[in-house]
Parts: structure tokens; sequence; C-alpha cells
């Protein structure tokens, strides 16, 4: 009897553990809708007839207000993504694929306009992910000026040195190794780029 007592018990316990679980499980994706933890594009006009497009729905996680901050130590906080970039988008020049991830994993204060106390080993060469997700899709600027250093294809001027053209991202392309993912800055375009040609570095950090 004993035994069958400690039994029941143990069942009992189960239940109240884990069904308020399976219950906060279904409320997460029904009740909240299963929201996609992904940023909106920043497309709010619509072009199309049928509608359910991007402009009509605006659907993702919505950009901060200003999305960027300078923090006076040579990097930019994005309030979105809680990434820490480089200020300087040009700091490097244009590099072959392991010279960048070498630029990016050796930075450190002193360096590119750095005062932020980073050694190195804390910065290293964004995933194509990261990179996309710079792009104002709701912004085409075809007049980026690289004279002036400074770009409208982000909600804020806080970088520098932004060039319209291909930057380097960490991730390699699998149907080639020889090649690596990289991103057009003037219109958020993704191609792959050979990994002996040479193209710009923007080095990221984690947030703190």
């Amino acid at each position: 009897m004993v035994r069958s007592g400690i039994s029941c018990f143990k069942r009992r316990l189960g239940f109240v553990l884990v069904v308020p679980l399976l219950l906060l499980g279904i409320c997460q994706t029904y009740v909240f809708g299963g929201l996609a933890k992904v940023e909106k594009t920043g497309q709010i006009t619509s072009y199309s007839a049928t509608g359910g497009e991007d402009g009509d729905l605006k659907k993702g996680v919505a950009w901060p207000n200003p999305r960027f901050t300078d923090n006076g130590n040579g990097t930019v906080r994005d309030r979105l993504t809680k990434l820490i970039w480089l200020k300087d988008a040009n700091a490097f020049g244009a590099r072959t694929w392991e010279q960048a991830l070498s630029d990016a994993n050796t930075l450190s204060s002193g360096s590119a306009g750095l005062t932020d106390g980073s050694v190195a080993g804390d910065w290293r060469l964004p995933n194509v992910k990261e990179l996309q997700s710079l792009i104002d899709f709701a912004y085409f600027n075809p007049a980026l000026s690289s004279a002036s250093g400074t770009s409208k294809w982000t909600s804020g001027d806080a970088f520098i040195g932004v060039q319209s053209n291909y930057y380097w991202s960490s991730t390699t392309y699998s149907g080639d190794t020889a090649y690596a993912w990289v991103v057009y800055l003037l219109v958020g375009s993704v191609a792959d780029g050979g990994k002996a040609g040479t193209y710009y570095v923007w080095p990221v950090r984690a947030g703190q």
C-alpha cells in the first residue's frame, strides 16, 4: 500500500509539472501566433492590386528608432540585433576572404578608430545573415556616395566609409568551397564571391 501511494503521488506531481508546460507551449504557438523573430524589411508601400504582400502585412519584428547608436568609441550598436559593428565600414579596403577573416579576428582597441577596450578575438567577420540584417529593403539609393562615406541604406548615418560594393561574410558557399557569400550593400543582393577575389570587410562583435 505504501509503494502504491508513492506511485500515485508521483503521477499527480508529474501532471502538475508537465501539463502547465504543455499549455505554455500551446499558448506561444497559437495565442501569440508563433511570431517569427526576424526583422521587418522596412517596406510599407503596397505594389500589388491583389494584396497580401510585404508592404501590406509588414510582418516581422519592428525596428527600434533610431536603430543604430554611435557609442563614441569607434563602434555602433544595432539596437535590433544587439550586435556591435565597427563604425568605419572601410577600415581595411578590399581584401581576399582569408585576409578579411584575419583583419576581423585580430582587430582590437587602438586600431581602426577603436577606443572600446576590445582585444584580438573579440571581433569577427559577420555571417551572411548578420550582414544581410543591415539592409533596409524599403530604401534604394543609387547615388550612394563613397566620397562622403555616408549612406541612407540603413535607418541612420551612424556609420562612415560604407561602400556601394560587395562585403565579405564568413559563410562559405557550400556548392563550391572556393567561394563565400558576399552582400552587395547598394541594393542588398547576395552572391557568391571567389575567395581569391577582393571585397570589403566589416567586422562585428557580440553585444554587451
